[in-house]
């Protein structure tokens, strides 16, 4: 007999019919001889009609009473699939987040679960009951006991974390799609279903935009190794699995807020190739790294920087070894790069920095906490360590700094997030079973910022997202400029990063009015961008997946304005109004299509 936690969206509880179709669903799965734990959002528009009703009382309604009106759409289904499943004589009990124990911070609107009391929950079980909990919801451990909510996908989380809290054998997800598809089947109807994804791949996808799961519920699944399988509503397709590694022990304590960083990783073997003043015009990268990917040269680190006039920056790593490989290729490919009517200008000229190294923190969660990157970096800077290159993802920041700096850098860091100390570098092996690309994702809601001549010295980074951390304003991906320039006798770069496109005009504001004091230039914010990626846990070791990214948007004439990569993870930035057909071409490029198409219920 499993004991199993079940979570119905919105949509699979939007009627009084559906409501009885999920009743009978849970109704078969007992029978089978299993325990249940059920956990439902409000139903269908619900919340929408609520926020609707609250703005036509105020304009900016107070966080706390949002808290006690969203919290009512969740009650409501959890009474009547309760009344439901009496109906077919299966014993059930309705239960808020407050009665189930779920504790959260004292926060509105966005309260992280700090532990879950599961004597009640496991009385009920024991009892034979199914208990039909309300997500998104909880209590805050303050002696108010306020009613909190945890924000955008919370009933997902709410329905992992139980899961975790109770030791369940696994937890399902139902939803209006079959599963976790290789693409949003409303832009590409061919989308394919993955019987399977690693949490790492799916922490990507859906911090990427990926609505299936919310990358709070997948931190806590590979976080806590629990087993989590997406499945459709309406059939009784098997669905996807997200699998995890088996987890270190973790305590319950303090379940979303616990240490975000599992290890620091580092790798000496790196050497950096930057071409600088590259055109600003679309198929520059596909012919950088097609050429690369053809002397079989492995990069690891990808930047392309924002446009200054009509030129940007394209850096990538390699390991030692084959640096001189990737030197030549630059070197023969610069040439073709230049303003044929001008050969002998400045442009694309091939940098290369020996003696770097590349040290990460990895954990689950990254963007999502803003204060991560920012202590990485402001525990570098107390160390006197100048950051090169930033690379971010959801499961790992990474830092190209100098090679003699590597010892201290990984040693503070250690001692900033509590980490033993050990010898374990950077593993980038590739992962044999898995193809290259997993998923295409895409995100029209982010902003691009930029600011000018940004003092290159030890401490900036730690500053700049230190400033935005604080307002908690979650960063995306962050680039620096390889070119610097010497004014008024100080070096300085340009850097750029993306965040939520709702948060850009206030960090924009905010940073511009330090920028002065701090010694920056101008900052300059760009909201018609879409960020396109890849995400693939094994594009290690595979040398052709970021040219045929950027060769699929050369085609269809898409320029990059900006490329970020991780180990399992290549985005580009590129214009707003090209987002959706960036996304049709790279799907196309790597035949993720299958030969069924998907229609999304309404």
């Amino acid at each position: 007999m499993a004991l199993i936690v079940q979570k119905y969206g919105g949509t699979s509880v939007g009627s009084v019919e559906r409501i009885q179709a999920v009743a009978q669903r849970i109704y078969k799965t007992v029978k089978a001889g299993n325990s249940l734990v059920v956990v439902v959002s409000a139903m269908g528009k619900t919340t929408d009609g609520l926020v609707k009703l609250a703005n036509e009382i105020s304009p900016n309604p107070n966080r706390r009473e949002m808290d006690m009106l969203l919290s009512t759409g969740e009650q409501v289904t959890i009474a009547l699939l309760s009344m439901a499943l009496q109906e077919l004589g299966q014993p059930a009990i309705s239960m808020t987040g407050a009665q189930v124990g779920i504790v959260t911070e004292a926060e509105y609107s966005r309260a992280r679960i700090l532990h879950i009391e599961t004597t009640r929950i496991s009385r009920h079980i024991n009892a034979g009951k199914v208990v039909v909990v309300a997500g998104f919801q909880g209590i805050s451990s303050a002696g108010e006991m306020e009613i909190t909510t945890l924000g955008r996908g919370g009933s997902d989380t709410s329905a992992v974390a139980i899961a975790a809290a109770l030791k369940a054998n696994f937890c399902e997800i139902y939803t209006d799609v079959p599963g976790i598809l290789t693409t949003d089947p409303r832009l590409v109807a061919e989308a394919q279903l993955m019987d399977n994804i690693t949490c790492n791949e799916m922490l990507e996808l859906a911090s990427l935009g990926a609505k299936v799961l919310h990358p709070r519920a997948v931190e806590i699944a590979r976080n806590y190794g629990v087993p989590l399988v997406v499945r459709s509503s309406w059939t009784d397709a098997p669905g996807t699995w997200v699998t995890s590694a088996k987890p270190q022990g973790r305590s319950l304590i303090n379940l979303e807020i616990a240490r975000p960083v599992d290890n620091v990783e580092f790798d000496t073997d790196q050497a950096k190739v930057a071409l600088l003043r590259v055109p600003d015009k679309p198929g520059v990268a596909a012919r950088l790294f097609g050429e690369i990917s053809r002397q079989k040269v492995d990069v690891d680190l990808i930047i392309q920087s924002v446009h200054e006039g009509n030129s940007n920056d394209i850096a990538f790593t390699v390991t030692t070894p084959i640096l001189k490989r990737a030197e030549a290729v630059a070197a023969a490919i610069a040439p073709a790069l230049r303003n044929q009517s001008n050969p002998k200008s400045d442009e694309a000229e091939v940098m290369v920095e020996h003696n770097i190294a590349k040290v990460s923190i990895a954990g689950a969660g990254m963007i999502g906490r803003p204060g991560v990157a920012a202590k990485m970096f402001a525990t570098l800077a107390e160390a006197g360590v100048n950051i090169q290159m930033i690379s971010t993802s959801e499961v790992k920041v990474s830092c190209v700094v100098d090679a003699a700096e590597c010892d201290r850098a990984v040693s503070a860091l250690c001692t900033a997030f509590e980490i033993e100390v050990g010898d374990s570098p950077c593993t980038n092996s590739s992962l044999p079973n898995f193809p290259p690309v997993r998923g295409v994702a895409l995100d029209l809601n982010q902003a691009r910022l930029a600011i000018r001549q940004l003092p290159d010295r030890p401490g900036m980074a730690a500053k700049l997202f230190g400033l935005l951390a604080k307002h908690n304003i979650s960063v995306d991906m962050i680039i620096q400029s390889q070119r610097c320039r010497v004014i008024d006798g100080v070096p300085r770069r340009d850097i750029a990063f993306t965040v939520s496109r709702i948060d850009g005009e206030s960090a924009k504001e905010m940073l511009t009015q330090v920028a002065a004091e701090l010694g920056w230039g101008e900052v300059v914010l760009d909201s018609a961008i879409a960020k396109v990626s890849i995400v693939g846990a094994g594009m290690v070791g595979q040398p052709g997946v970021a040219a045929k990214m950027f060769e699929a948007l050369a085609e269809h004439q898409i320029n990059i304005q900006m490329i970020a990569t991780s180990e399992i993870k290549i985005s580009c930035v590129v214009a707003q109004e090209q987002g959706v057909k960036a996304l049709q071409a790279i799907h196309a490029a790597f035949e993720l299509a299958g030969s069924e198409k998907f229609v999304v219920p309404a």
